[in-house]
């Protein structure tokens, strides 16, 4: 049995195999954040691929948390149903569900919202400027969070990923590009750390101590003056003991940097984060190989592999990843005629 194909236990999920399916928003959802047929469509087919853990697409927390009005949202309770026919639907064919809850902050484009920010900076020149986030805001925001996570328990989700990647607002309270702020959330690392704390102290104390949340976070931001992953590592170190289990580490998307991607180009952040905090960490980037997928986990630079462009390509990517690593795993009976045998 290879490494890809052996159980990954945490807490009290018990995931069949070590393929994560990145969360990536669709933007397909109803204006109201509301889950279509697309949804129950694309997340089932990946689930019927033999996908161990999907992670659901950045699901917002506020409606002015959205990237787009076509994002998925769990601000309100109608919004609930939706959502769990997608984790029904995933759940029926072995998959182990996650939900990517988020807040877009500045990277918010719905032209109706008013945006906010740890500080009035705005992404890019054609980007609107935000708000600077007042104490309240922040509380708000918080609770938010701590409100999805409930409603995430309620609708039957079996894992948490709390979303501090990409330039969305956690990211942007955590990287000093974006943090400007001269009170107790901005100037230290630590201060930047306090609202990712708090988000994981709400988080926690609503969602069920036998299940993982993760946290995913942008390792590098690819500028001199930016975070880098020791930086996150020791950021991390700081809020772990708030109820983080694993981390998903990516890079990139708090500032406009020029950024050389490569199969692999950030499994390395992912073995430094392993090595600085103890954590178990999902790794990936351009990882479409699997023979590099096992050659990551062989080797211990880390626990999961995530993939994204490549399941989208190819929903049944698990199935022949199988075939190429010499495992016989169990297809789909509907499937059997076409097994590579």
């Amino acid at each position: 049995m290879s490494k890809l194909f052996s159980n990954f236990k945490i807490k009290d999920l018990d995931i069949k195999n070590r393929v994560v399916m990145a969360p990536m928003c669709m933007y397909s959802a109803e204006a109201d954040g509301k889950a279509k047929e697309w949804h129950y469509i694309h997340y089932a087919a990946r689930a019927i691929g033999g996908t161990g853990l999907i992670i659901q697409e950045a699901t917002a927390v506020e409606k002015r948390g959205r990237i787009s009005d076509r994002d998925l949202g769990i601000w309100e309770d109608s919004q609930k149903e939706g959502l769990k026919k997608i984790v029904d639907e995933c759940k029926k064919y072995g998959a182990v569900m996650g939900i990517q809850l988020a807040h877009a902050g500045r990277k918010c484009e719905v032209k109706s919202e008013e945006i906010i920010a740890p500080s009035s900076l705005a992404f890019s020149e054609e980007s609107n400027t935000p708000k600077e986030m007042s104490i309240e805001d922040i509380k708000v925001a918080v609770k938010a969070f701590k409100d999805g996570a409930i409603r995430a328990k309620e609708i039957g989700y079996d894992i948490i990923e709390i979303h501090g990647a990409h330039g969305y607002l956690i990211n942007q309270f955590l990287s000093p590009l974006t943090n400007k702020r001269k009170d107790e959330y901005g100037g230290s690392l630590e201060n930047r750390a306090r609202f990712l704390k708090e988000v994981t102290a709400a988080v926690r104390e609503v969602w069920p101590k036998e299940k993982a949340i993760i946290l995913r976070v942008s390792a590098e931001d690819f500028i001199e003056e930016g975070n880098h992953p020791e930086d996150l590592a020791e950021i991390i170190n700081m809020v772990k003991d708030e109820g983080i289990d694993i981390v998903n580490v990516s890079s990139g998307g708090v500032a406009l940097a020029q950024i050389s991607v490569y199969p692999g180009y950030q499994i390395r952040y992912a073995e430094i984060i392993k090595e600085k905090t103890g954590l178990p960490v999902i790794a990936g980037g351009l990882i479409t190989s699997p023979l590099m997928a096992e050659e990551i986990l062989q080797n211990g630079r880390a626990d999961m592999v995530f993939l994204a462009r490549e399941l989208l390509r190819n929903p049944n990517w698990p199935l022949y990843a199988a075939h190429e690593l010499k495992d016989d795993i169990e297809w789909p009976e509907q499937y059997l005629r076409g097994k590579i045998r």
